[in-house]
């Protein structure tokens, strides 16, 4: 069997038990079938995406996983109630910083990583403190008293546009002129000619 036949068989039955698993459990009624369901198959399209981030080779297809992972999260914050979130997420994360990424990589490196990354030499330690992490996270959720709320809450865009364009609108024009000397930066970085002047 051809060797691309198997990575799309893999890659179909690996996406069909993701989005089973919390079919199967809203049958079985563990979980609601309304807005659980869907948390649940965005948790996991952030976990995954988010591993292929840190162990993929091909550092485009890692920018890639990234923007998924952060569609992903946009979508849990649009469930939780947060839509003003969730839009600036797409705006900023998706739109912006993921673009001027892949952009700057692909202007200023090679396309395939060096054959021994930095990260994969420290992947035990890397696991011991992923342990650990989980260890505290589960044992604070444990321990937390969380209170029901009957209705979601949602948040007032208008009022938070008002805070915000009111009240910080000095922090919005600082980090335009941020992004503005970052863009100038990467510019200047793309057009410097090899032999030039650093």
């Amino acid at each position: 069997m051809p060797r691309s036949l198997v990575t799309i068989l893999g890659s179909l039955m690996a996406l069909g038990a993701l989005i089973g698993l919390p079919i199967g459990l809203a049958i079985v009624g563990v979980l609601r079938w309304n807005e659980d369901v869907l948390f649940f198959i965005l948790a996991e399209v952030m976990l995954i995406s988010g591993l292929l981030v840190v162990t993929m080779r091909d550092i485009i297809r890692c920018g890639l996983a990234m923007m998924v992972c952060f569609g992903a999260l946009a979508g849990i914050y649009v469930i939780a109630g947060a839509p003003f979130v969730a839009a600036a997420q797409v705006l900023v994360y998706i739109g912006a910083i993921s673009v001027l990424v892949l952009f700057a990589i692909m202007l200023t490196q090679t396309k395939d990583a060096p054959a021994s990354l930095v990260f994969q030499t420290q992947a035990l330690g890397a696991a011991v403190a992923s342990v650990l992490l989980a260890i505290v996270i589960a044992v604070t959720v444990g321990a937390t008293d969380w209170p029901a709320v009957e209705t979601r809450i949602r948040t007032a865009t208008d009022e938070l546009a008002q805070v915000l364009f009111r009240d910080y609108v000095l922090a919005f024009e600082v980090i335009s002129v941020l992004l503005l000397a970052a863009v100038i930066g990467g510019i200047y970085v793309a057009k410097r000619e090899e032999g030039g002047p650093p």
